[in-house]
Protein backbone atom coordinates (compact mmCIF):
# COMPACT_ATOMS: atom_id res chain seq x y z
CA UNK A 1 0.00 0.00 0.00
CA UNK A 2 2.84 2.25 0.35
CA UNK A 3 3.79 3.48 -3.37
CA UNK A 4 4.64 6.27 -2.96
CA UNK A 5 8.73 6.54 -3.18
CA UNK A 6 11.33 9.19 -4.96
CA UNK A 7 14.52 8.09 -5.82
CA UNK A 8 17.14 10.08 -3.37
CA UNK A 9 19.11 13.19 -4.24
CA UNK A 10 22.91 13.31 -3.45
CA UNK A 11 22.18 17.13 -2.44
CA UNK A 12 19.13 15.30 0.10
CA UNK A 13 21.56 12.88 1.26
CA UNK A 14 24.17 15.06 1.91
CA UNK A 15 21.93 17.28 4.19
CA UNK A 16 19.98 14.53 6.08
CA UNK A 17 23.88 13.49 6.93
CA UNK A 18 25.15 16.67 7.80
CA UNK A 19 21.92 17.03 10.17
CA UNK A 20 22.83 14.45 12.27
CA UNK A 21 26.31 13.80 12.27
CA UNK A 22 27.14 16.51 14.65
CA UNK A 23 25.22 15.20 16.95
CA UNK A 24 26.09 10.98 16.65
CA UNK A 25 28.12 10.71 19.96
CA UNK A 26 30.61 8.14 20.92
CA UNK A 27 27.96 6.39 22.94
CA UNK A 28 25.54 5.48 19.88
CA UNK A 29 27.83 4.57 17.76
CA UNK A 30 26.01 1.33 18.39
CA UNK A 31 23.14 2.29 18.70
CA UNK A 32 22.68 1.76 21.87
CA UNK A 33 19.74 4.63 23.30
CA UNK A 34 17.82 4.72 26.91
CA UNK A 35 14.27 3.02 25.35
CA UNK A 36 11.07 5.15 25.25
CA UNK A 37 7.51 3.74 26.65
CA UNK A 38 6.02 1.09 24.17
CA UNK A 39 3.15 3.96 23.67
CA UNK A 40 5.96 6.28 21.95
CA UNK A 41 7.10 3.58 20.00
CA UNK A 42 3.10 2.42 18.96
CA UNK A 43 2.54 5.91 17.87
CA UNK A 44 5.55 6.91 15.49
CA UNK A 45 4.62 8.07 12.16
CA UNK A 46 6.55 6.62 9.11
CA UNK A 47 9.31 8.78 8.07
CA UNK A 48 11.40 7.63 4.84
CA UNK A 49 14.88 9.08 5.87
CA UNK A 50 16.77 8.11 2.00
CA UNK A 51 13.58 9.20 0.35
CA UNK A 52 10.72 11.56 -0.47
CA UNK A 53 12.40 14.64 0.43
CA UNK A 54 12.77 13.84 4.23
CA UNK A 55 12.02 16.42 6.73
CA UNK A 56 14.10 16.94 9.67
CA UNK A 57 13.58 15.09 12.58
CA UNK A 58 14.66 17.97 14.73
CA UNK A 59 12.49 19.97 13.70
CA UNK A 60 9.39 18.38 14.03
CA UNK A 61 10.11 17.17 17.57
CA UNK A 62 10.45 20.83 18.24
CA UNK A 63 6.96 21.45 16.53
CA UNK A 64 4.90 19.25 18.21
CA UNK A 65 6.42 16.94 21.04
CA UNK A 66 6.99 14.23 19.01
CA UNK A 67 9.67 11.85 20.56
CA UNK A 68 9.49 8.46 18.24
CA UNK A 69 9.71 7.60 14.18
CA UNK A 70 9.48 4.85 12.48
CA UNK A 71 11.90 4.39 9.68
CA UNK A 72 11.17 2.82 6.78
CA UNK A 73 11.84 0.50 4.41
CA UNK A 74 14.77 -2.51 5.67
CA UNK A 75 14.31 -4.67 1.77
CA UNK A 76 16.77 -7.19 0.22
CA UNK A 77 19.27 -6.19 -2.02
CA UNK A 78 18.03 -5.51 -5.46
CA UNK A 79 20.48 -7.47 -6.68
CA UNK A 80 19.55 -10.65 -4.86
CA UNK A 81 20.94 -11.98 -1.57
CA UNK A 82 19.64 -11.93 2.57
CA UNK A 83 21.42 -8.68 3.82
CA UNK A 84 19.73 -6.00 4.66
CA UNK A 85 19.43 -2.51 2.89
CA UNK A 86 17.53 0.95 3.20
CA UNK A 87 15.31 0.58 0.18
CA UNK A 88 17.28 -2.20 -1.87
CA UNK A 89 20.37 0.08 -2.17
CA UNK A 90 21.89 1.31 0.59
CA UNK A 91 23.23 -1.90 3.14
CA UNK A 92 22.81 -1.04 6.45
CA UNK A 93 25.83 -2.55 7.37
CA UNK A 94 28.07 0.32 5.66
CA UNK A 95 25.16 3.02 6.62
CA UNK A 96 26.27 6.16 8.16
CA UNK A 97 23.09 8.43 7.28
CA UNK A 98 20.49 6.69 8.62
CA UNK A 99 22.43 6.21 11.83
CA UNK A 100 23.50 10.12 11.73
CA UNK A 101 19.79 10.94 11.48
CA UNK A 102 18.74 8.64 14.31
CA UNK A 103 21.68 9.67 16.17
CA UNK A 104 20.43 13.73 16.28
CA UNK A 105 16.86 12.12 17.15
CA UNK A 106 18.35 10.31 20.15
CA UNK A 107 20.09 13.46 21.36
CA UNK A 108 16.84 15.33 21.76
CA UNK A 109 15.50 12.66 23.76
CA UNK A 110 13.41 10.58 20.85
CA UNK A 111 13.64 7.18 19.44
CA UNK A 112 13.45 5.18 16.07
CA UNK A 113 11.65 2.29 14.91
CA UNK A 114 12.64 0.25 11.91
CA UNK A 115 10.13 -0.77 9.81
CA UNK A 116 10.59 -4.15 7.37
CA UNK A 117 9.21 -4.49 4.23
CA UNK A 118 6.17 -2.35 2.54
CA UNK A 119 5.19 -2.12 -0.61
CA UNK A 120 7.10 -3.09 -3.25
CA UNK A 121 10.79 -4.17 -3.43
CA UNK A 122 11.62 -7.60 -2.72
CA UNK A 123 11.29 -8.13 1.07
CA UNK A 124 14.05 -10.48 2.91
CA UNK A 125 11.81 -12.81 3.79
CA UNK A 126 11.46 -13.41 0.14
CA UNK A 127 15.03 -14.03 -0.42
CA UNK A 128 16.25 -15.72 2.86
CA UNK A 129 16.01 -19.47 3.00
CA UNK A 130 14.20 -19.99 6.47
CA UNK A 131 13.19 -18.02 9.09
CA UNK A 132 16.64 -17.81 11.19
CA UNK A 133 18.53 -16.60 8.06
CA UNK A 134 15.86 -14.04 8.03
CA UNK A 135 15.89 -13.11 11.86
CA UNK A 136 19.62 -13.31 11.66
CA UNK A 137 19.41 -10.66 8.36
CA UNK A 138 17.31 -8.21 10.63
CA UNK A 139 19.02 -8.98 13.49
CA UNK A 140 22.10 -7.03 12.01
CA UNK A 141 19.60 -4.00 11.94
CA UNK A 142 18.77 -4.41 15.64
CA UNK A 143 22.01 -4.28 16.16
CA UNK A 144 23.55 -1.48 14.06
CA UNK A 145 21.13 1.01 15.66
CA UNK A 146 20.13 -0.60 19.42
CA UNK A 147 16.55 -1.02 18.38
CA UNK A 148 13.68 -1.07 20.69
CA UNK A 149 11.07 -1.22 18.35
CA UNK A 150 10.39 -2.86 15.27
CA UNK A 151 7.61 -3.07 12.60
CA UNK A 152 6.96 -6.27 10.18
CA UNK A 153 4.75 -4.04 6.93
CA UNK A 154 3.71 -7.55 5.39
CA UNK A 155 1.48 -6.32 2.51
CA UNK A 156 1.83 -7.17 -1.05
CA UNK A 157 3.32 -8.67 -3.33
CA UNK A 158 4.87 -10.71 -0.11
CA UNK A 159 2.20 -11.47 1.76
CA UNK A 160 0.63 -13.48 -1.17
CA UNK A 161 3.74 -16.14 -0.95
CA UNK A 162 3.24 -18.46 1.90
CA UNK A 163 6.65 -19.45 2.16
CA UNK A 164 7.82 -15.37 2.45
CA UNK A 165 5.10 -14.77 5.50
CA UNK A 166 6.39 -18.51 7.15
CA UNK A 167 9.76 -16.62 7.02
CA UNK A 168 8.90 -13.12 8.20
CA UNK A 169 6.21 -14.35 11.14
CA UNK A 170 9.29 -17.00 12.61
CA UNK A 171 11.63 -14.04 12.23
CA UNK A 172 9.50 -12.14 13.94
CA UNK A 173 8.84 -14.69 16.87
CA UNK A 174 12.89 -15.36 17.07
CA UNK A 175 13.56 -11.48 17.19
CA UNK A 176 11.03 -11.50 19.78
CA UNK A 177 12.70 -14.25 22.08
CA UNK A 178 16.40 -13.28 21.50
CA UNK A 179 15.72 -9.34 22.16
CA UNK A 180 13.72 -9.19 25.74
CA UNK A 181 11.79 -6.18 25.47
CA UNK A 182 11.23 -5.46 21.84
CA UNK A 183 8.22 -4.10 20.56
CA UNK A 184 7.03 -6.02 17.85
CA UNK A 185 4.47 -4.55 15.15
CA UNK A 186 2.67 -5.95 12.58
CA UNK A 187 1.48 -4.14 9.78
CA UNK A 188 -0.89 -5.25 6.87
CA UNK A 189 -3.16 -4.14 4.23
CA UNK A 190 -7.27 -3.09 5.25
CA UNK A 191 -10.68 -3.83 3.86
CA UNK A 192 -14.12 -3.12 4.74
CA UNK A 193 -14.05 -6.86 6.75
CA UNK A 194 -10.91 -5.76 8.23
CA UNK A 195 -8.05 -7.62 6.36
CA UNK A 196 -8.32 -9.65 3.17
CA UNK A 197 -7.70 -13.48 2.28
CA UNK A 198 -4.22 -13.08 2.72
CA UNK A 199 -4.36 -10.85 5.54
CA UNK A 200 -6.35 -13.82 7.64
CA UNK A 201 -3.61 -16.10 6.35
CA UNK A 202 -0.82 -14.15 7.55
CA UNK A 203 -2.88 -14.26 11.12
CA UNK A 204 -3.37 -17.88 11.11
CA UNK A 205 0.59 -18.27 10.08
CA UNK A 206 1.30 -15.81 13.40
CA UNK A 207 -1.63 -18.64 14.94
CA UNK A 208 0.57 -21.72 14.01
CA UNK A 209 3.81 -20.59 15.22
CA UNK A 210 2.21 -19.55 18.50
CA UNK A 211 3.40 -15.86 17.63
CA UNK A 212 2.08 -12.78 19.93
CA UNK A 213 3.36 -9.40 18.28
CA UNK A 214 2.54 -5.84 20.55
CA UNK A 215 -0.25 -5.45 17.64
CA UNK A 216 -1.65 -6.36 14.28
CA UNK A 217 -1.97 -3.08 12.92
CA UNK A 218 -4.12 -2.58 9.72
CA UNK A 219 -4.43 0.04 7.23
CA UNK A 220 -7.76 0.76 5.83
CA UNK A 221 -7.18 3.02 2.61
CA UNK A 222 -6.38 2.65 -0.93
CA UNK A 223 -9.38 0.14 -0.57
CA UNK A 224 -12.60 2.10 -1.16
CA UNK A 225 -12.90 3.72 1.67
CA UNK A 226 -14.14 7.31 2.02
CA UNK A 227 -14.25 8.60 5.59
CA UNK A 228 -13.06 7.83 9.19
CA UNK A 229 -16.48 5.52 9.65
CA UNK A 230 -15.22 3.84 6.85
CA UNK A 231 -12.47 3.30 8.16
CA UNK A 232 -13.48 2.59 12.06
CA UNK A 233 -16.04 -0.01 10.93
CA UNK A 234 -13.11 -1.49 9.58
CA UNK A 235 -11.27 -1.81 12.89
CA UNK A 236 -14.54 -2.94 14.60
CA UNK A 237 -14.53 -5.50 11.81
CA UNK A 238 -10.55 -6.31 12.35
CA UNK A 239 -11.34 -6.92 15.93
CA UNK A 240 -13.74 -9.42 15.25
CA UNK A 241 -11.23 -11.51 12.90
CA UNK A 242 -8.75 -10.93 15.71
CA UNK A 243 -11.00 -12.35 18.49
CA UNK A 244 -12.26 -15.40 15.95
CA UNK A 245 -8.47 -16.20 14.68
CA UNK A 246 -6.69 -16.34 18.32
CA UNK A 247 -9.56 -16.88 20.56
CA UNK A 248 -9.32 -13.83 22.41
CA UNK A 249 -12.51 -11.37 24.06
CA UNK A 250 -13.17 -8.05 22.77
CA UNK A 251 -11.40 -6.44 25.22
CA UNK A 252 -7.75 -8.31 24.60
CA UNK A 253 -8.14 -8.14 20.78
CA UNK A 254 -8.40 -4.36 20.73
CA UNK A 255 -5.03 -4.29 23.27
CA UNK A 256 -3.44 -5.91 20.39
CA UNK A 257 -4.89 -3.91 17.74
CA UNK A 258 -3.59 -0.97 15.80
CA UNK A 259 -4.48 1.62 12.95
CA UNK A 260 -2.07 2.60 10.07
CA UNK A 261 -3.37 5.77 8.30
CA UNK A 262 -2.38 7.63 5.18
CA UNK A 263 -2.77 11.02 5.61
CA UNK A 264 -4.32 13.51 3.20
CA UNK A 265 -4.87 11.83 -0.58
CA UNK A 266 -3.78 7.96 -0.77
CA UNK A 267 -2.75 6.67 -3.42
CA UNK A 268 -6.33 5.69 -5.21
CA UNK A 269 -7.58 9.08 -4.14
CA UNK A 270 -9.57 8.85 -1.17
CA UNK A 271 -8.86 11.89 1.36
CA UNK A 272 -8.50 12.08 4.93
CA UNK A 273 -8.33 15.08 6.88
CA UNK A 274 -7.56 16.33 10.33
CA UNK A 275 -11.13 16.01 11.20
CA UNK A 276 -10.85 11.99 9.62
CA UNK A 277 -7.88 11.74 11.93
CA UNK A 278 -9.11 12.60 15.46
CA UNK A 279 -12.27 10.88 14.59
CA UNK A 280 -10.10 7.57 14.18
CA UNK A 281 -8.08 8.96 17.27
CA UNK A 282 -11.54 8.91 19.72
CA UNK A 283 -12.10 5.59 18.42
CA UNK A 284 -8.56 3.69 18.79
CA UNK A 285 -8.20 5.14 22.26
CA UNK A 286 -11.65 4.79 23.81
CA UNK A 287 -11.53 1.07 22.46
CA UNK A 288 -8.09 1.04 24.35
CA UNK A 289 -6.05 0.04 21.03
CA UNK A 290 -2.21 -0.46 21.01
CA UNK A 291 -1.06 1.31 18.24
CA UNK A 292 -2.19 4.55 16.01
CA UNK A 293 0.20 5.45 13.34
CA UNK A 294 0.51 6.88 9.74
CA UNK A 295 2.13 7.22 6.84
CA UNK A 296 3.80 9.81 6.30
CA UNK A 297 5.73 12.43 7.94
CA UNK A 298 6.90 12.86 4.64
CA UNK A 299 3.16 14.09 3.42
CA UNK A 300 2.49 15.75 6.19
CA UNK A 301 3.19 19.10 5.04
CA UNK A 302 0.99 20.95 2.14
CA UNK A 303 1.93 20.63 -1.46
CA UNK A 304 2.16 24.25 -3.43
CA UNK A 305 -1.19 25.99 -4.48
CA UNK A 306 -1.48 24.10 -7.71
CA UNK A 307 -0.87 20.24 -6.04
CA UNK A 308 -3.51 20.42 -4.07
CA UNK A 309 -6.11 18.05 -4.68
CA UNK A 310 -4.87 17.08 -7.71
CA UNK A 311 -2.30 14.17 -7.03
CA UNK A 312 -0.78 12.30 -4.51
CA UNK A 313 2.54 12.78 -3.85
CA UNK A 314 4.81 11.75 -1.75
CA UNK A 315 6.64 14.52 0.37
CA UNK A 316 2.57 16.20 1.04
CA UNK A 317 -0.41 15.59 1.94
CA UNK A 318 -2.59 17.26 -0.96
CA UNK A 319 -5.30 18.54 1.86
CA UNK A 320 -5.05 22.12 3.06
CA UNK A 321 -2.77 21.81 6.17
CA UNK A 322 -0.15 23.42 8.24
CA UNK A 323 3.44 21.77 8.62
CA UNK A 324 3.41 17.94 10.83
CA UNK A 325 -0.56 18.61 11.70
CA UNK A 326 -0.96 14.95 11.49
CA UNK A 327 1.86 14.10 13.50
CA UNK A 328 0.09 16.11 16.51
CA UNK A 329 -2.23 13.08 16.49
CA UNK A 330 0.00 10.94 17.10
CA UNK A 331 1.23 12.70 20.02
CA UNK A 332 -2.14 12.80 21.21
CA UNK A 333 -2.24 9.34 20.89
CA UNK A 334 1.01 8.77 23.04
CA UNK A 335 -0.14 10.80 25.68
CA UNK A 336 -2.65 8.85 26.80
CA UNK A 337 -2.67 6.23 29.74
CA UNK A 338 -2.31 2.94 27.95
CA UNK A 339 -4.25 -0.13 29.02
CA UNK A 340 -2.51 -3.01 30.82
CA UNK A 341 -1.88 -5.50 27.96
CA UNK A 342 -1.32 -8.41 30.50
CA UNK A 343 -4.30 -8.09 33.32
CA UNK A 344 -3.33 -9.03 36.74
CA UNK A 345 -5.23 -12.00 36.97
CA UNK A 346 -8.02 -12.40 39.99
CA UNK A 347 -6.55 -14.43 42.88
CA UNK A 348 -8.45 -17.74 43.02
CA UNK A 349 -9.92 -18.12 46.76
CA UNK A 350 -8.50 -20.62 48.84
CA UNK A 351 -11.54 -22.88 49.56
CA UNK A 352 -12.70 -23.42 53.29
CA UNK A 353 -12.36 -26.38 55.23
CA UNK A 354 -15.90 -28.54 54.66
CA UNK A 355 -17.89 -28.53 57.45
CA UNK A 356 -19.52 -32.14 58.72
CA UNK A 357 -21.35 -34.20 55.94
CA UNK A 358 -24.95 -33.37 55.44
CA UNK A 359 -27.15 -36.29 56.96
CA UNK A 360 -31.00 -36.87 55.50
CA UNK A 361 -31.85 -38.30 58.77
CA UNK A 362 -30.55 -35.35 60.95
CA UNK A 363 -32.38 -32.63 62.35
CA UNK A 364 -31.07 -28.96 62.19
CA UNK A 365 -31.66 -25.56 63.35
CA UNK A 366 -30.69 -22.15 62.40
CA UNK A 367 -27.20 -21.82 61.87
CA UNK A 368 -25.94 -25.20 61.72
CA UNK A 369 -23.30 -25.55 59.14
CA UNK A 370 -23.13 -28.98 56.90
CA UNK A 371 -21.41 -29.22 53.45
CA UNK A 372 -22.87 -31.29 50.88
CA UNK A 373 -20.90 -31.47 46.85
CA UNK A 374 -18.13 -29.94 47.80
CA UNK A 375 -19.65 -26.44 48.90
CA UNK A 376 -20.85 -25.67 53.28
CA UNK A 377 -24.18 -24.88 53.74
CA UNK A 378 -26.00 -22.96 56.36
CA UNK A 379 -28.90 -23.65 57.67
CA UNK A 380 -31.85 -20.77 57.52
CA UNK A 381 -34.54 -22.40 59.96
CA UNK A 382 -35.45 -25.85 61.20
CA UNK A 383 -35.26 -28.15 58.10
CA UNK A 384 -34.84 -32.17 57.73
CA UNK A 385 -34.02 -34.21 55.04
CA UNK A 386 -34.24 -31.37 52.82
CA UNK A 387 -30.91 -31.60 50.19
CA UNK A 388 -29.02 -28.38 50.12
CA UNK A 389 -28.73 -26.80 47.06
CA UNK A 390 -32.34 -28.42 45.46
CA UNK A 391 -34.40 -25.23 46.22
CA UNK A 392 -33.25 -21.59 45.79
CA UNK A 393 -35.44 -20.97 48.44
CA UNK A 394 -34.92 -23.71 50.43
CA UNK A 395 -33.55 -23.95 54.05
CA UNK A 396 -29.69 -23.88 52.58
CA UNK A 397 -27.97 -21.05 52.26
CA UNK A 398 -25.10 -21.76 50.17
CA UNK A 399 -21.20 -20.06 51.40
CA UNK A 400 -18.92 -21.05 48.75
CA UNK A 401 -16.79 -24.19 47.77
CA UNK A 402 -14.63 -26.11 50.52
Amino acid sequence: MRRLRACLGAAAAVTLAAAGSTALVAGHASGATTALSDRWYAAAPYLMPLDNDPPDPAAIMDATGLKAFQLAFVLAPNGGGCTPTWGGTAPVASDTAVQSAIGAIRAKGGDVSVSIGGYGGTKLGQACADPASTAAAYQQVITKYGLHAIDFDLEEPEYENSAAIRNEIGAAKILQRNNPGLYVSVTTAGTADGTGWFGKQMLLEAKSQGFTPNNFSIMPFDGGFNSAASQTGALTNFNSVLQSTFGWDQATAYAHEGFSGMNGRSDTGEYFTQADFQTVLDYATSHHMDRFTFWSLNRDRQCTPADNGGRTSGTCSSVAQNAWDFAKYSVKFAGVTPPSTTPTPTPTPTPASCKPAWSASAVYTQGNEVSYNQHNWKAKWWTQNEVPGASEWGPWQDEGAC
